[in-house]
């Protein structure tokens, strides 16, 4: 991986291949190696970029307040940095669907198309914003082994506990791996985030909406009705997978992708 410095912050990337753009957003509480089997595959015929975001993986987590706004002015920054003027492909996961709206909102000249994979449109119920608020709180104080205790239980379908411990175990590595100031600041970001619902009407680039089967985060009926309102906008729906479908499945979403790349 290589840094590249923005105004506040380092961000780590693996940037690999030639080509037109993928940009790979990873989810919370994670870094950009959730897309590994991605970055293999379309590294060969693209140039892929996996940025591990601001206060995660190798990435610092700067100054001030963590938004899911900021980290899409992040993301732009790095385009800026590496003199990436061309469209590109936006694909976010979870938290980096979140970002992924910011970025369509305020930057959406630069966008060729989205991805937007186990994600949601709506915002926080007080309910789940409390929930936050009280993890957040428990990993300030005992460290990040308490998101993974929250965490890795709800993002993983059971095929994948069944036949997959390895992902798991290796999930669980990368969350005790991040800060926990990094990891609350997110959450605290996640929770401010505003509902998205009424862009979705509004978004005109090429869109593939993906979601594992078994996600019980962004559950495939809520996923199927974000697709319904962007315009022409393609569902698919990944098998033993949960939230993490990239990760859980990478031979059928990667099949998924693969179409939507090419213009299929």
């Amino acid at each position: 991986m290589q840094t590249t410095s923005l105004a506040d912050v380092e961000l780590a990337i693996e940037d690999r291949g030639t080509g037109p753009v993928l940009l790979l957003v990873h989810g919370f509480p994670l870094d950009h190696s959730m897309w590994q089997a991605q970055i293999d595959e379309f590294s060969t015929r693209f140039r892929v970029l996996a940025p591990d975001l601001r206060g995660f993986g190798g990435s610092g987590l700067g100054t001030g307040e963590v938004t899911m706004r900021r980290y899409a002015d992040d993301l732009a920054a790095l385009l800026d940095r590496l003199d990436i003027d061309d469209k590109i492909i936006y694909c976010g996961l979870s938290m980096g669907g979140y970002i992924a709206w910011q970025f369509w909102q305020k930057y959406a000249d630069r966008l060729a198309g989205l991805v937007l994979c186990d994600t949601r449109a709506v915002a926080d119920s007080p309910q789940a914003k409390a929930g936050r608020a009280e993890l957040a709180a428990r990993v300030l104080a005992a460290g990040s082994q308490a998101a993974a205790e929250a965490m890795l239980p709800k993002l993983f379908g059971p095929q994948s506990e069944r036949d997959h411990p390895e992902a798991i175990e290796q999930t669980r590595a990368v969350i005790l791996g991040n800060s926990p100031a990094g990891i609350a600041a997110a959450l605290d970001g996640m929770a401010k985030r505003p509902d998205a619902t009424d862009m979705l009407a509004g978004i005109n680039v090429p869109t593939l909406v993906v979601v594992g089967e078994h996600d019980g985060i962004s559950p495939p009926a809520e996923m199927q009705g974000i697709a319904e309102r962007i315009p022409a906008a393609q569902f698919a729906l990944i098998p033993s997978a949960g939230h993490m479908s990239p990760l859980e499945n990478p031979v059928a979403f990667n099949a998924v992708l693969g179409r939507f790349l090419a213009g299929k």
